[in-house]
């Protein structure tokens, strides 16, 4: 080879070898960007399911310490219409008194409060199986069919890291027979196929392994992306909620809320009675409450 011809050899070499370089470099990039990304997920579902909890939390304690607070409201308001129906015999304070005593109803449950965004359980399976990455239904069956058994069997078999020696090589097939496991995990045969096909494809080059790392972790920042989409509109329900609008309200002290909230309407409760009593009071040998608090009309005199 003459001099010429072995330099340029030379200079091909080495922009090779600058290219993988590059390469390598653009990986590490890329593999840096992923970890901070997957560092800022975790930080970013602590507060979700942070806000979570203390969304069931109160909403639990608002039902508890609360529901009878607003039940013995709306229990005042019928005896109130009912009374003054009964004083008055107006037929549209008769109308309001059977509309309110129709309209009664306890106080909403937990499931209710949470606005169907999540039952008493907790999470709905969509988004558990989205934040944990699992599947969102159960496998179909609990063995596999014929093909897939066969595939998996070979596929172990031949890519057992016990195999070889070579570290690198094991990582390799341990790194393999992770997504083999998967893919039999959820009795899907075509992915079984497919990674026979690679397997028998043999190793990559360095370059191509490259290649497949860039575009795995491309694969993995887009995930982490729809998954941090699913938290943010998870969090954004959450805040929208009943709860959660009181929860921003007083997020130094939420439990102060509900103090707050049951004096004002323990306030609301007294002066309702007070009403009731009048009402009562002014009826004077009109009528009389019956035993169940309800007001009746009193038979007349024989």
């Amino acid at each position: 080879m003459n001099p010429e011809a072995q330099q340029e050899a030379r200079r091909a070499g080495h922009e090779t070898q600058d290219a993988r370089e590059a390469d390598r470099e653009a990986v590490e990039r890329l593999d840096r960007a992923v970890r901070a990304a997957e560092t800022a997920l975790i930080e970013y579902e602590i507060a979700v399911e942070t806000f979570r909890v203390e969304v069931e939390n109160f909403s639990r304690l608002h039902e508890q310490r609360l529901g009878p607070l607003y039940g013995r409201i709306e229990e005042l308001d019928v005896l109130i219409a009912e009374a003054v129906a009964a004083r008055t015999g107006d037929p549209e304070d008769l109308r309001r008194a059977q509309e309110a005593r129709a309209s009664f109803l306890p106080m909403p449950a937990v499931e209710e409060l949470y606005q169907g965004w999540m039952d008493s359980a907790g999470l709905p399976p969509e988004a558990v199986a989205m934040l944990t990455g699992q599947r969102v239904r159960p496998p179909e069956r609990v063995r596999p069919g014929e093909r897939a058994r066969r595939l998996y069997r070979d596929l172990v078999r031949s890519a057992h890291p016990d195999l070889v020696q070579d570290d690198a090589e094991r990582e390799r097939r341990e790194e393999f027979l992770t997504r083999v496991n998967k893919a039999y995990a959820d009795g899907d045969e075509e992915a079984l196929a497919g990674l026979a096909e690679e397997w028998a494809a043999g190793p990559p080059d360095p370059g191509e392994r490259e290649a497949a790392r860039s575009e795995e972790l491309y694969a993995r920042l887009e995930w982490l992306a729809r998954r941090k989409e699913l938290l943010a509109e998870a969090a954004a329900e959450l805040e929208e909620g009943a709860i959660g609008s009181m929860l921003r309200l007083a997020h130094d002290d939420p439990d102060g809320l509900l103090e707050e909230i049951a004096e004002q309407l323990r306030g609301r409760i007294a002066e309702k009675e007070a009403r009731l009593a009048e009402l009562v009071g002014e009826a004077g040998q009109a009528g009389q409450v019956g035993q169940a608090g309800r007001w009746e009309r009193p038979g007349r005199a024989g």
